[in-house]
């Protein structure tokens, strides 16, 4: 139901809203023209990221690991795009045949990721992209943690994947230890908490 505009529960309806902030706090992090770049819009969900990329004038390539939400992407696509283009792939993210980027944006698809694993796909998605990376991850916070665990005892249509939190000063970190991101500095960090959404947003550029 988060993905349609029908009516939801409380707990939807916060998630909801916080991912609509959150969509907008990651593009007022790319150039308000992107004509002539290419975008990898990286667990694309239904495509609303992609659309608003697109109307700036990208090439977006739009990847999710559902065909469920690819194809659901595909029949709310817009007709008219303005001078971007959107091409949508049901499969991994950082699939290297996917090619290489102007920038990156990855929204909440990291935060289903070990900690360990989040370096490991940003070195791996930097070694294609030359300027930017923009990711959200769920930062490590008591208020966060209870409500996962909360959430393990709501009824399974209400309950979230996977997420395991991580401490901005750890993933920092770690982002420094990182051989494969040695050119890159984390740029910009932002985070968003409406209701039962948290999650911060993370840049990297060269």
């Amino acid at each position: 139901k988060l993905t349609s505009t029908a009516p939801v529960s409380g707990i939807r309806k916060t998630v909801r809203a916080g991912r609509d902030e959150m969509r907008k706090v990651l593009l007022s992090y790319l150039p308000a023209d992107l004509h002539g770049q290419r975008v990898l819009d990286a667990g694309c969900g239904t495509g609303a990221l992609a659309v608003e990329l697109a109307k700036r004038g990208a090439q977006v390539m739009a990847t999710d690991i559902s065909p469920t939400l690819i194809d659901l992407a595909r029949e709310r696509l817009p007709t008219d795009l303005g001078r971007g283009s959107i091409e949508f792939f049901a499969g991994d993210m950082l699939d290297p045949s996917l090619g290489n980027f102007d920038h990156v944006v990855c929204m909440d698809s990291m935060i289903h990721y070990h900690r360990r694993d989040i370096t490991k796909a940003l070195a791996g998605l930097a070694q294609r992209t030359s300027q930017r990376i923009a990711f959200t991850f769920a930062p490590k916070n008591p208020f966060l943690s209870t409500m996962i665990t909360v959430g393990r005892l709501f009824p399974r249509g209400d309950r979230a994947p996977f997420i395991e939190p991580v401490a901005e000063q750890t993933l920092a970190k770690m982002i420094t230890q990182e051989p494969g991101l040695s050119a890159w500095k984390i740029d910009a960090t932002q985070k968003i908490a409406r209701g039962f959404y948290i999650s911060q947003a993370m840049v990297l550029t060269r």
